[in-house]
């Protein structure tokens, strides 16, 4: 049986600031259904790729290709519609409107037709979008506190918020830049069992920069490393934690131990 085509494909990325190389001719190739890691040291590069992919980058020079779109021809505005969902570093959200109402305003890409003040009318929440929100909530195991204003939220909670929010547009790719950052150990082992329940049941392919070793060794099936804008190894994270470059660049030997 034949592997299954990428789903996502970097071919030859390269992106400069002024004379900054800040991605050189990286390539990777993202399977439908995985989880697949980008991790190295700060400053490699990992976010940069995140920024060309969701189109807040024009690279200098390379392909990106999410099935059959060519990438580099699209707006930013545009993938949500493509199936392009991402969250954030810094959390991005209303800290006086809702949960409910977080999660809806990213449901917005859908109602582009009547512009999305026209959600928080009355009247006017179409039921799709209530039962993507509803539906997203409970993925994220904050659907109690649907009414609370963000701002009042714990932050481990704001951040399953902001996952919620990208989940809620039912993406097909699921961009996560550094899901665990200040997140408890509790509260990562509960990551841990979403991202791999939202991959191994709900079908979602998975791309996520993170730094916490822990949580990408024990949920990904492929890992990409940067150092310097280049790639210097990739494989399963078995292969990653033994390879010296990768030891020697950023995980140091206790980090290879995890």
């Amino acid at each position: 049986m034949n592997a299954p085509a990428s789903l996502l494909a970097i071919e030859n990325l390269t992106v400069r600031f002024g004379g900054l190389v800040a991605v050189d001719h990286v390539s990777f190739e993202v399977k439908p259904g995985s989880i697949h890691a980008l991790i190295g040291p700060n400053g490699a590069g990992k976010t940069t790729v995140f920024n060309c992919i969701s189109r807040f980058y024009q690279p200098a020079t390379g392909a990106l290709r999410f099935g059959e779109h060519d990438l580099l021809t699209k707006p930013r505005h545009r993938l949500a519609e493509l199936g392009v969902a991402r969250t954030f570093q810094n959390l991005e959200l209303f800290g006086e409107l809702s949960v409910f109402e977080n999660v809806l305003i990213g449901t917005h890409s859908q109602a582009r037709r009547t512009g999305w003040l026209d959600l928080f009318r009355a009247g006017n929440r179409p039921g799709e979008h209530r039962d993507r929100i509803e539906h997203a909530l409970e993925q994220t195991g904050i659907a109690d506190v649907r009414h609370v204003k963000a701002r009042a939220l714990d932050f481990g909670r704001q951040k399953m918020l902001e996952l919620a929010r990208a989940l809620a547009v039912r993406p097909t790719l699921l961009l996560l830049d550094e899901p665990a950052a200040g997140l408890r150990n509790r509260e990562i082992d509960a990551l841990d069992a979403m991202l791999v329940k939202l991959c191994r049941t709900d079908g979602l392919t998975i791309v996520l920069v993170e730094h916490v070793m822990q949580l990408v060794m024990s949920i990904s099936d492929w890992v990409t490393v940067l150092n310097f804008g280049t790639k210097i190894a990739e494989g399963t994270p078995a292969a990653v934690q033994a390879n010296e470059q990768v030891i020697d660049a950023y995980l140091g030997r206790e980090q290879a131990d995890v």
